[in-house]
């Protein structure tokens, strides 16, 4: 099957930062996103920030930081606009996919350049930003992120955290409860009156490691009609793993299928923010991993984790 592929999750327009595409050398370029085969890119501003113990009071506050990633990614999307374009629907996807181009999406890795503030969250939809993370591995004003420490994993969201969810409900912006505490999650589906996700993350029962999904976890997203982008990190898909087997993400796909249902599938490849070597390289590598996951899945499922259950989740948050 030649299939086009959503991925909702690459850390590439922020870890490439000032490196123009042209000369960019990671896992996504234009180039390697059109020779994969995608039909949308999520790009995610990572808001990089120290842990909050340690940060000093002339550090970059995180929504400056925020508007930094945004002006590196609307100045790509500039340069390179006879391949890839904005998209801030489901109508949009289709019809850049009918003049030939590939989608954009913005996305937002790490809530804390809210900074507290209800406000910007009306300024980054304004702005295109249509899904994010509550939190990354630290600690912020919303919540707790994971952790290894049952008493921690518990913890839930903070006041600000519940207004943020209820206000991306409002907004239409996707809540992405990667890297969030095992209770935050749970709030979260307890809270939102609309699909969240998990964007990219793996199965706790296949890799113990506190990034990844319990089943539990997993079944809340399936019933939210949300989805888990399945991660390519190799230490989340095999224990202290330095490489990434197509043979493991397969694994994550079915275990994902078996517990939380077909419709909760989806890739959320976490491209130029891993370190592991991937045995399919890059972007361009995609139609390999697919060829794997059709020797278990028929051509429905199939179409359905690379792309139609993306689309679905965004239809339903984003309202068209």
């Amino acid at each position: 099957m030649n299939m086009r592929f959503i991925d909702l999750h690459c850390d590439t327009m922020t870890r490439k930062g000032d490196v123009p595409f042209a000369d960019w050398t990671g896992h996504v370029t234009p180039d390697k996103l059109r020779r994969g085969g995608a039909l949308a890119q999520c790009f995610a501003l990572f808001i990089l920030t120290r842990e909050p113990e340690l940060r000093k009071p002339d550090d970059m506050p995180p929504h400056a930081i925020f508007e930094r990633c945004f002006e590196i990614y609307r100045r790509e999307l500039g340069i390179h606009s006879q391949t890839l374009s904005s998209a801030l629907s489901v109508a949009d996807i289709t019809a850049n996919a009918r003049r030939g181009y590939i989608s954009s999406i913005l996305t937002v890795e790490d809530a804390v350049a809210l900074e507290g503030n209800l406000e910007y969250l009306d300024d980054w939809f304004a702005k295109g930003v249509r899904m994010a993370t509550l939190l990354w591995n630290y600690e912020n004003e919303l919540g707790f992120p994971h952790s290894r420490e049952a008493a921690r994993m518990g913890l839930g969201l903070k006041p600000f955290g519940k207004d943020v969810v209820r206000r991306m409900n409002e907004l239409g912006i996707i809540i992405d409860v990667s890297h969030l505490s095992d209770g935050g999650v749970r709030d979260v589906a307890e809270l939102s009156r609309k699909p969240f996700v998990a964007s990219h993350s793996c199965a706790r029962a296949l890799c113990d490691h506190s990034r990844c999904l319990s089943d539990d976890l997993l079944r809340l997203i399936g019933e939210s009609g949300g989805v888990i982008g399945v991660n390519f990190f190799g230490i989340f898909l095999r224990r202290d793993s330095e490489v990434t087997l197509i043979e493991d993400i397969v694994r994550h796909v079915l275990h994902i299928r078996d517990k939380a249902g077909i419709g909760a599938l989806a890739f959320g490849s976490d491209f130029d923010g891993i370190s592991s070597r991937l045995e399919f390289d890059d972007y361009s590598g995609m139609p390999l991993l697919a060829a794997a996951l059709e020797r278990y899945l028929p051509p429905r499922e199939m179409d359905m984790i690379c792309s139609g259950n993306a689309l679905r989740v965004m239809r339903e948050v984003w309202g068209a």
